[in-house]
């Protein structure tokens, strides 16, 4: 399946221009800019707990028709807002409000894609099936990134200011219909539909998840501290860091970030491959100890200021995030049964992702203008590794394994294996 969401994301790679356009003569232009973007995540729990349990409910793929609608409707409405200087205070008010639409449809939106794939794979190719999951996260990184880099460079500022900035908004627009057009024709995951055949559906899907599965609730959440802090940190939040504090123009710092989007899509496949082979746990384990012991190092290269100690120190991180980008997508899921899958994981999900990842460059922004530490996004990947690493040793591995809740669903691979024997 592939997923628009992530070009939206655009946003934050004019994360300068916007900040001035909607919080013109305010004063910390950018650090409001980060808090809007902050702000939609107040609303992804909310969106948790609502398509969460209604994909338990009435099945994945309906879902995923309405969190794709949404999310388009809203980025799209960024393309078209009057700025600051027309009407004033009005001007961040209606930003807020397009964000908050974007969270709460994100909410549901990851949750059921990862949901759908997960249950759609065989057992013994979940990783490496699942990790094109985030393979179209990082596409849609690398066609925002690459749009404003374009235009950028052929744009003098003050067309840029005036209207090209709105452009990759209004691109969600084709994107999302194509979207749709693609979840129209899907049918229900495999083990959803043996389940609802079979009357095994969760009648109170909420209440279920809150009373009998809380365990699974605080393991997911521990994991996807790691996995949301490193993404919004290394994969968003560094050309702003790059430009304001290594004095890097914006094209030099989105060039040296589409260089990693397309390196991790190069290897994202391999990672989720070699889960399958290895265990999630491991490859979890390598990346946990990898920041810890990495991170400092790879942000003292970039004080460095050298374009060639910048990208090394880049590749770092970059190898660290895509050992978990490429194995989560199948490790998270399967924490939960078939009943509560979607739900579970989504408003899990979406609870850390609001609390402390999605927060991240507003909060490293912050601390580093309060301290002028500008290792601060160091210290923040440790501390999540550590919380991902303390939880990843109550997690059961789960690769070849058949998902909680479902039979077996071999590959023709694995069944010819069988025979063999």
């Amino acid at each position: 399946m592939v997923r628009f969401r992530r070009v939206r994301l655009s946003r934050h790679y004019l994360a300068t221009t916007v900040g001035d356009l909607f919080f013109h003569g305010q004063g910390g232009s950018l650090l409001k800019s980060f808090g809007v973007f902050a702000i939609s995540f107040l609303a992804r729990p909310l969106g948790g707990l609502f398509f969460g349990p209604l994909g338990d409910r009435i099945g994945r793929s309906k879902v995923l028709v309405i969190t794709i609608l949404m999310m388009a409707a809203g980025t799209t409405a960024v393309g078209v807002l009057p700025t600051y200087q027309t009407i004033g205070v009005w001007a961040p008010v209606l930003l807020i409000v397009t964000r908050l639409v974007q969270g709460f449809s994100t909410g549901g939106e990851y949750g059921g894609a990862a949901t759908f794939i997960v249950e759609s794979s065989p057992d013994d190719s979940r990783g490496f099936l699942s990790s094109f999951l985030e393979f179209g996260t990082l596409g849609g990184y690398t066609l925002g990134a690459g749009l404003v880099t374009v235009m950028t460079v052929s744009l003098p500022d003050s067309a840029m200011h005036s209207w090209g900035w709105r452009v990759p908004f209004l691109c969600a627009a084709p994107l999302g219909l194509f979207g749709l057009y693609l979840r129209l024709k899907l049918e229900d995951s495999a083990a959803f539909s043996s389940a609802a055949e079979k009357g095994e559906t969760s009648r109170s899907p909420l209440r279920e998840i809150f009373t009998e599965h809380w365990r699974r609730m605080l393991q997911c959440i521990g994991l996807v501290v790691l996995l949301n802090v490193a993404y919004y940190t290394v994969l968003t939040y560094l050309p702003s860091y790059f430009e304001k504090h290594l004095n890097f123009s914006s094209t030099q710092s989105l060039e040296l970030l589409i260089a990693v989007y397309i390196g991790m899509m190069l290897v994202i496949a391999l990672v989720g491959w070699l889960s399958d082979r290895v265990g999630r746990k491991p490859v979890i384990m390598a990346s946990c100890i990898g920041f810890l012991l990495l991170a400092y190092p790879a942000f003292w290269m970039f004080q460095l200021h050298g374009m060639v100690d910048t990208a090394v120190g880049l590749a770092i991180l970059a190898i660290l995030v895509v050992l978990l980008s490429g194995t989560m997508p199948a490790t998270l899921p399967a924490i939960f049964p078939t009943r509560i899958r979607y739900g579970g994981f989504a408003i899990s999900y979406n609870l850390s992702t609001s609390a402390i990842g999605g927060t991240a460059p507003f909060v490293i922004t912050a601390l580093i203008g309060a301290t002028g530490n500008l290792y601060m996004p160091a210290f923040y990947l440790m501390v999540a590794a550590a919380v991902a690493l303390l939880t990843l040793f109550t997690v059961k591995e789960t690769a070849g394994q058949p998902l909680a809740g479902s039979a077996s669903l071999r590959s023709a691979r694995g069944h010819r294996r069988r025979g063999k024997r």
